[in-house]
C-alpha cells in the first residue's frame, strides 16, 4: 500500500469514518476517543513527511577519520617483533603506529599485551579493567 492511500484511510479515521464503508464510526467506537483521534492525526502529519521526503536526497553523513591500512587486524609474528625492536630503541609510538599501518592506541595496547609496558592499576582505556561483580 502507498504512502498516500494509508494516509488517506488514517484522515478518514480520525474523522469518525469508516475508511471502507463511509459510514460514521459508532459513538462508542474507539476511533472516536480524543487520544486516539489525537493519535491518528500525528500519524498522518508523519506519512505527510515521509512523502515530502521521499525524493530528498539523503544527508551526507560524516566521514570518519580513515584508519590506517592493517587496523583491525591480527598482528604477525614478525610485526610484533619489529614492534619490540623499534619499542626497544626509543622510536615514539606515533612513527611506529605510521610504519606498521596501525592506530598508535593499538600500538599501545599491544605493548601492553606482550609486556613492553605495564597497563594501569586501575584498568580503563590503556589496560584491562576490574572484574565486574
Amino acid at each position: 500500500m502507498e504512502l498516500q492511500i494509508a494516509r488517506q484511510m488514517i484522515d478518514t479515521l480520525a474523522q469518525g469514518i469508516h475508511p471502507v464503508t463511509g459510514e460514521a464510526m459508532p459513538e462508542d467506537s474507539p476511533y472516536n476517543a480524543p487520544p486516539v483521534i489525537r493519535a491518528l492525526h500525528a500519524v498522518s502529519r508523519a506519512l505527510e513527511a515521509a512523502a515530502a521526503n521521499a525524493g530528498a536526497p539523503e544527508p551526507p553523513r560524516p566521514r570518519r577519520a580513515a584508519l590506517p591500512p592493517n587496523a583491525g587486524k591480527a598482528w604477525s609474528p614478525q610485526e610484533d617483533s619489529a614492534l619490540e625492536i623499534a619499542f626497544d630503541a626509543g622510536i615514539p609510538v606515533k612513527q611506529v603506529a605510521q610504519e606498521l599501518g596501525r592506530t598508535v592506541f593499538a600500538v599501545e595496547q599491544r605493548l601492553i599485551k606482550i609486556g613492553k609496558v605495564a597497563g594501569p592499576a586501575n584498568g580503563g582505556r590503556f589496560g584491562s579493567s576490574a572484574p565486574m561483580n
